[in-house]
Order: C-alpha cells, then sequence, then structure tokens
C-alpha cells in the first residue's frame, strides 16, 4: 500500500490479496537460490499478472535476492529496479518481462516445454523426478491473463504436451479494471482448464456467508497435490477478494489499478495492528525469518550439486553440450554443413531453401528446434527425419514423435507460438524458431515486441512474403508488414534475395543470437552465378552490399526483387546507363555498418537512385533520397497467378529502368 501511495499510482490490490500465495511460494514450495538466481536447477516463477509487479517484488526483498526496501519505495520511478512491469535483465529473480497481459503463461509453458527438451538432450534416461534437469514452472495469473486470446493458445497447447512441470495458480477475484468482471465474463474458467486435459483444483478463501479466511494450509496443499501431478498441468483457481483487509476499497475496481488513498492505507494499517502513521514498517524478527530461505536455497542448490556432478562425470559430452548451450556459443565448424547453391535460372524459392538450411544444420546444432503454427508444409520447418516434440499418445502417421522430440506443432496459435518461443527462449540455451505466413506476423506482434525488448535469440520464420503468394489474394498477401516490423526496435528482418543469401542469412542470424525475422518467398527466385561479377553471398552479413558494380545509378532491392533489379541493370546498360545493384537483405543490419562502409554501398554522389521492394514504398525515402524513386506496393493485393500481379502492379525490369531514367533526369 505504502509504496504504491508514495508514488502516486499502481496495482496494490492484487498485491495485498496474493501476499500470503507469494509468501508460501518462495518460503515453502519452489527451489531456488536467492544468491544464485540463474542457478540452472531452480524452479522458475513468472508473474503474468505483471501490473501487480509488487506480489513479485516483495518477496524478491523478504528473500534476500539484493532488493532493498529503498527499491520498493522507488516503486515505478526513473533509474529504479523496480519498474511498473517487472522487466527480465533489470532486477535480479525476475524471470521475464510481463507487461501485456496473457504473455506470462505463454511464456511459463514455453518454459515447461523447454525444461522438457533440455531434460532430453541431457539426461534422457533418468527415472521421473531424478534428473538435475527437472524443475517445475509455477505462474500466476489473474482475470485480465485468462480472459486474453493468447491464454487460451497457450493453454490449450500446454494440455494437449501434458507438461505436468507446470503449475498455474490463478487469482480469481472477480475484478478488473472495469470492476466486476461480471460485466463481460460468466464462463467457468476451471472447467475450461479441465476441458483442455489440465489437472484442476480450486481453493476458496471466501466462506460462504461473506467471510474471509486466508487458508494457507489447504492452498499449500494444493500446491503439493499440482507438485505429484504429473500427468498433466496444474490449475489452482484460488477465490481471493482484491484489496483484502482494505475496509472500503476491497473488493472494488478501484483496489486494481489506483492508490488506496491515505485515509484508507491508514485505516488498513490499524486492522493490521500497524501503526497508522508509520510508512513502510519492518518488523526485523518477520524480515529475519524471512530471510532464513535463503539459507534454505543455498542448502537445496549443495544438495543439487551432488547429483549433477555425477552426472557431468557419466556424461562428459553431454556436459559440454551443456556448458555451451549455457554461453550459447556455436560449436567449432559448425558452417562446414551449409549447403551451397548452384547457379540455377529456374531458381528455388528461399523457404525451401531454408528448409533445406535447416536439415543441414540438425546434426551440428542439437540445441536449434522449432516447428510451425500448423503451416509445416508451407514453411518447410521440419528438419528432415527430426521426430516431433509431443507425448507418445498422441503422435500420428504423419507426425511420429515422443515427448524429447525437436518439430514442434504450435497448431493454428500464432500469437500463442510467439509468447512460447520467448519462455524457451528465456528457459536456457536453446535456440527456437516459429514459422508462419508474413501476413500472421500481425496475429503474434505482441510477442515478437516483447522478444525485442527483451533482446531474446528468437527467429522467426515468416514465409510467403508478399503478392509474390498469388492466388491467396489480399487477405493473404503482406505489403506493409516489412516497414512495420522494421519499426520495432532491436527485431532484425531479413528478406534474402536468392538460396544462398538464405544461406548467409541463416548463417548471420545464429552468429549473432539476436530476434530476428526472415521473410521468405513462395515462388521461385532465380540461384544467382556470383562466378562473375555478381558479389558473393557472404555479404549479406553487413546487411546491404553491392551485388552488382555501377556508376550513374543505384538499384536498391531486397528479396524476390534483388532479380528483378538485376534484368533492369542490363535494360539501362543496353542504353548505355552504368546501373549499380544493391541488394539490402537486412536494412538493421546494414544502418549499424560504420559509415564509411554505408557510403561505400550507397555513395552520396550517385544522387540518381530507385527502390523495388513488393511492399510499401514511402520508408524508402531514406535510403533513395528526393531525386529517387520507389517501386512497390502502396495498396493491398490482388487474386491471380503471382506473374500477373507483377505485370499489373508494376513491379517489373521495365519500369524499374523507367523510374531509373527519370531519377537520372532529375539529379
Amino acid at each position: 500500500m505504502d509504496a504504491v501511495q508514495k508514488v502516486g499510482n499502481g496495482h496494490p490490490g492484487t498485491a495485498m490479496s496474493l501476499a500470503p500465495a507469494a509468501y508460501l511460494l518462495f518460503q515453502r514450495v519452489m527451489r531456488h537460490d536467492p544468491a544464485d538466481p540463474h542457478w540452472p536447477g531452480r524452479d522458475r516463477f513468472v508473474l503474468s499478472c505483471g501490473h501487480s509487479s509488487l506480489t513479485l517484488y516483495i518477496q524478491l526483498y523478504l528473500s534476500g535476492y539484493g532488493l532493498t526496501m529503498d527499491d520498493l519505495k522507488a516503486l515505478r520511478t526513473w533509474g529504479s529496479i523496480t519498474p511498473g512491469h517487472p522487466e527480465h535483465g533489470l532486477t535480479p529473480g525476475v524471470e521475464t518481462t510481463t507487461g501485456p497481459l496473457g504473455q506470462g503463461i505463454g511464456n511459463a509453458v514455453g518454459m515447461a516445454m523447454a525444461a522438457r527438451r533440455e531434460r532430453g538432450l541431457f539426461d534422457p534416461d533418468a527415472a521421473p523426478g531424478t534428473s538435475p534437469f527437472d524443475h517445475y514452472v509455477y505462474c500466476f495469473v489473474s482475470d485480465g491473463d485468462i480472459e486474453e486470446g493468447v491464454s487460451h493458445e497457450v493453454s490449450s497447447l500446454a494440455g494437449h504436451q501434458e507438461l505436468g512441470n507446470l503449475i498455474v495458480l490463478y487469482d480469481d477475484n472477480y475484478i478488473s479494471i472495469e470492476d466486476n468482471t461480471n460485466i463481460a465474463k460468466s464462463e467457468d474458467v476451471a472447467a475450461r482448464y479441465e476441458a483442455y486435459g489440465w489437472h484442476v483444483q480450486k481453493v476458496d478463501w471466501v466462506g460462504p456467508r461473506g467471510g474471509y479466511h486466508e487458508d494457507v494450509d489447504a492452498l499449500y496443499q494444493a500446491l503439493l497435490n499440482a507438485k505429484e501431478h504429473t500427468e498433466a498441468p496444474s490449475f489452482i483457481a484460488l477465490r481471493t477478494i482484491i484489496g483484502w483487509p482494505a475496509p472500503n476499497k476491497q473488493n472494488t475496481g478501484a483496489a486494481h489499478g489506483s492508490a488506496l488513498g491515505v485515509p484508507e492505507v491508514k485505516a488498513t494499517k490499524e486492522i493490521l495492528h500497524f501503526d497508522p502513521d508509520v510508512d513502510f514498517p519492518v518488523e526485523e524478527d518477520a524480515l529475519n525469518h524471512a530471510r532464513q530461505v535463503a539459507e534454505r536455497g543455498k542448502q537445496v542448490h549443495a544438495e543439487w550439486e551432488g547429483p549433477f556432478a555425477e552426472w557431468a562425470k557419466a556424461n562428459p559430452e553431454r556436459k559440454a553440450l551443456f556448458d555451451r548451450m549455457a554461453v550459447r556459443r556455436l560449436p567449432d565448424g559448425w558452417t562446414t554443413v551449409l549447403p551451397e547453391f548452384p547457379p540455377d535460372a529456374k531458381g528455388i524459392a528461399t523457404r525451401k531453401a531454408s528448409g533445406t538450411i535447416l536439415s543441414a544444420l540438425a546434426p551440428v546444432l542439437p540445441e536449434l528446434w522449432g516447428g510451425s503454427a500448423d503451416l509445416a508444409e508451407s514453411n518447410l520447418t521440419t528438419m528432415e527425419g527430426e521426430p516431433s516434440f509431443i507425448p507418445a499418445n498422441h503422435q500420428t502417421a504423419m507426425w511420429p514423435g515422443n515427448p524429447y522430440g525437436r518439430t514442434m506443432h504450435f497448431g493454428i496459435r500464432e500469437h500463442g507460438m510467439g509468447a512460447i518461443l520467448n519462455g524457451i527462449a528465456l528457459s536456457g540455451g536453446t535456440r527456437p524458431y516459429g514459422g508462419t505466413f508474413l501476413q500472421f506476423s500481425d496475429y503474434m506482434r505482441g510477442a515478437v515486441r516483447l522478444t525485442s525488448v527483451m533482446e531474446l535469440p528468437v527467429t522467426y520464420v515468416w514465409t510467403h512474403d508478399s503478392i509474390g503468394l498469388g492466388e491467396d489474394g489480399p487477405t493473404h498477401q503482406p505489403v506493409e508488414h516489412l516497414w512495420s516490423l522494421r519499426n520495432i526496435p532491436h527485431l532484425e528482418v531479413v528478406r534474402p534475395g536468392d538460396a544462398n543469401e538464405t544461406v548467409a542469412a541463416w548463417r548471420t542470424i545464429l552468429e549473432r543470437a539476436r530476434p530476428a525475422a526472415l521473410c521468405l518467398t513462395r515462388q521461385n527466385l532465380p540461384v544467382l552465378d556470383r562466378s562473375g561479377e555478381l558479389e558473393g553471398a557472404a555479404k549479406v552479413a553487413q546487411g546491404g552490399y553491392v551485388l552488382a558494380p555501377g556508376t550513374d545509378v543505384i538499384l536498391i532491392a531486397t528479396g524476390s526483387e534483388v532479380s528483378i533489379a538485376l534484368d533492369a541493370r542490363e535494360l539501362l546498360a543496353a542504353d548505355g546507363v552504368s546501373a549499380r545493384v544493391v541488394s539490402m537483405p537486412c536494412v538493421e543490419w546494414f544502418t549499424e555498418q560504420d559509415e564509411a562502409y554505408r557510403r561505400e554501398v550507397l555513395p552520396p554522389t550517385i544522387r540518381a537512385r530507385v527502390s523495388v521492394e513488393a511492399g510499401i514504398t514511402r520508408p524508402w525515402k531514406l535510403f533513395v533520397g528526393d531525386a529517387g524513386a520507389s517501386i512497390g506496393v502502396d495498396h493491398y493485393g490482388a487474386s491471380a497467378a503471382y506473374q500477373k500481379i507483377y505485370e499489373e502492379f508494376g513491379i517489373t525490369a521495365e519500369r524499374v529502368a523507367a523510374a531509373a531514367r527519370d531519377s537520372l533526369a532529375r539529379v
């Protein structure tokens, strides 16, 4: 109450009513070591209702994670480690950034999936519960999380995956910002989770006649039951009263998202037998008692070290893999398996090239795994011969697999896939990727933004990247998406121009280990012959490079339009115009190069310029300048063969050449 009152804004109510549950979890249930927040053997805790950040911050303070009372007093203020929503990498003990509701439970599902995959890599033969890699993932959720669509997606998949290491506590308090949730929600949430295949329990702290008893023993037993139920994820519906025991603000929307006010804080302190005139009271005996969890954590950690050392001694190769993955170091010589595609005028779709690359990488990069949102046959995200990640009873004739498999099947759950991939990347050293059509990146944008906020090494494989997908029409043809995604800070959007640029793109993405999106074609693209004057594909790593030399005009192209720019260059050459073709597969990589390199690729003295990309054109002004022109699509697509669409929309070599002549006339 005092922390929110001091800053003047925040969310006190849920933190008040969930305090006993959070204290119980950190003190008696969860395996953790405050002295080592990154201990691999720890359980994970995700506060999906991130607005109730004090639920977590107070336990980190009480448990001895290094947070001080001054940190709590600095809640939601500049420079503090206690921001409005928990932020991964800022505050010790915070496992993930949970802002938008529903993302946290998605992260928790991803962490639970990753724990199983990691166990399969390191210790697959150990009996259940005996491996140093066995741990639980705990997650607190609110009505806000439960109502968000992404929670439906990830919860359904978690039940199907039988993630027995996942335990979710639902704060069932009937209150959101608009007060009583009956105004917008009436389903039986517990029944919904039973339908997903979860193990469901209910704990009610509200008495039959309106009394209230924080029955911690009942919740403790429910948590123990959940840990024993390893055949399915567990869901505990905890009935609470938000803001308890504030006399006037409890059970109101006002307690959810605003300070209680000085009179209400004083009245509540009197109920709790605190001096109403003392802010941030601390009883040293209570604090010292809570801090004993740190000693218990050290003991549990020490007990873990023995079995871990025995495992390491018995499994030196797996230990070497564990050590390498822990720092996300790629193995020596891994690039030797990368394919090299011979020149081919008929060409190959970059999505197909990507699939070939993934299959080649499978034997040397066991940490790399992923799948698709029900589009594996279109995205080509399946590593050849690798089993599916699936309980044996759910494998199919087309997709055989096992619980430790490698090919993930997210179903038609794009947003859920994004949140799960973030959780996987946060869990340990594996490198996840997930595929869908570029158009449907819109469905997962909330998760993609958080990938970028946390700078996680998640790779999105977004295929069917333009009007080039043809007959499916404007609902499936992305036009604004490339630049929309390029506007997300830290997200590296890569659109390779042929199969060998796709090889270089995958290599660079894996080496950089940052948020990245591969935007790949459905249609075949010529595999360029680079044995003559064309530059090699290795320069993809610099984001943009001079593919073909020229001195009069610059043609800047990405992806499927690179070959169009090369054809335009030939047309211009017939008129005596020397055109330079710059392939720019990744604007982000190019703009981070030093100025000398950028000026070498795009000399300021060559003001005649044309960009060509099958998407919106206005942002290309950044590169073509006032004298330049941009060829693209500033409207929605159409349903027809892709060759016809390109012709009708004017994305042709002839139009690029004409635009180049016009630009030359303006300089």
